[in-house]
C-alpha cells in the first residue's frame, strides 16, 4: 500500500498543519490504517459516528462534553469533508483533535 500523504489531505480544511500529531495520530491507528474500509471514515453511519464520539473524542481525547456537542463536531467535521467521498481517517481525527486543541495529545 502507498503511504499517503495526509499532510497534504489534511491541508485542505487548514492552513497551518503540524507533522508531529500527524505521526502520533499513524501510531495511535495503527493496524486500522491497513485496511481500506477501516482507513476511512463512514459518515453517514451512524455507528461509525457513535464509535468516534466514544472511543476518539471521550476515551483517547478525555473530552467529557455532552454527547449532543460532541456529535455536532462530528457532523461539523462530516460536512466539512464533505466534497471528499473518502474520508481519511487521520485527516478526520486531525480535524476534530485541532478543534478541541488536543493535537498535543499526539505530538511526539
Amino acid at each position: 500500500m502507498v503511504e499517503l500523504d495526509y499532510a497534504s489531505d489534511i491541508r485542505k480544511y487548514t492552513p497551518n498543519v503540524d507533522a508531529a500529531p500527524i505521526e502520533g495520530l499513524i501510531k495511535h491507528l495503527g493496524i486500522a490504517l491497513k485496511g481500506r474500509d477501516s482507513a476511512l471514515v463512514a459518515c453517514s453511519e451512524k455507528s461509525e459516528r457513535d464509535r468516534i464520539r466514544d472511543r476518539f473524542l471521550k476515551k483517547k481525547l478525555g473530552l467529557a462534553h455532552a454527547d449532543a456537542d460532541l456529535d455536532k463536531a462530528i457532523t461539523d467535521i462530516c460536512r466539512k469533508m464533505a466534497k471528499d467521498q473518502d474520508k481519511q481517517r487521520v485527516t478526520f481525527y486531525y480535524l476534530l483533535a485541532e478543534k478541541y486543541g488536543k493535537l498535543g495529545a499526539f505530538a511526539q
